[in-house]
C-alpha cells in the first residue's frame, strides 16, 4: 500500500475518528484534559506504526499531563482500536503534541501588533506633515 493511496487515506481517517472517540469517551485518566482533540493521524503503509497529533486546550502543564496520560493508556487505546477497527495489524501509536494552533494564534497576535504599530507610525507621519504645511 502506498503512502498517499486512497486506502491509506481512508485508514488514516478511520483511525483518527476512532482515536478521538476512545480519548473522549472511554479513558478515565484524570491527567487527560477534557478539551483534547486528535488533529491528524498518519498510519504507515505497512500498518505497523501510527503517529497521532494531539491538540490540547490549556497551558503547558495540561499539555504535558495529557501527553503522559495518553502514553500510559497506549496499551488500552491500542486494544480498543483493534477491537473496533479490523486491520491486519494494529499499529503502535506514537502521540505527538500539535503546536500548530498555538503557533497560529501567536503569529496572528504578532501580525496585529505590527499592523497597529504601522498605523500609529503612519498617523504620526501625517501629523508631522500637517504641522509642516501650516
Amino acid at each position: 500500500m502506498r503512502k498517499n493511496s486512497v486506502k491509506n487515506t481512508r485508514i488514516n481517517g478511520e483511525v483518527q475518528r476512532v482515536l478521538a472517540q476512545i480519548i473522549r469517551g472511554e479513558i478515565k485518566d484524570p491527567r487527560i484534559a477534557p478539551m483534547t482533540s486528535v488533529v491528524a493521524v498518519e498510519v504507515a503503509p505497512d500498518l505497523k506504526t501510527c503517529k497521532a497529533w494531539i491538540s490540547v486546550l490549556g497551558d503547558e502543564k495540561a499539555q504535558a499531563d495529557t501527553l503522559a496520560g495518553l502514553k500510559s493508556a497506549e496499551g488500552y487505546i491500542r486494544g480498543q482500536l483493534a477491537r473496533i477497527i479490523n486491520l491486519r495489524n494494529t499499529p503502535q501509536i506514537t502521540f505527538i503534541m500539535d503546536q500548530s494552533i498555538a503557533y497560529g494564534v501567536s503569529m496572528s497576535k504578532r501580525i496585529e501588533e505590527v499592523v497597529a504599530s504601522d498605523r500609529e507610525a503612519a498617523g504620526e507621519d501625517k501629523g508631522n506633515e500637517n504641522e509642516a504645511d501650516q
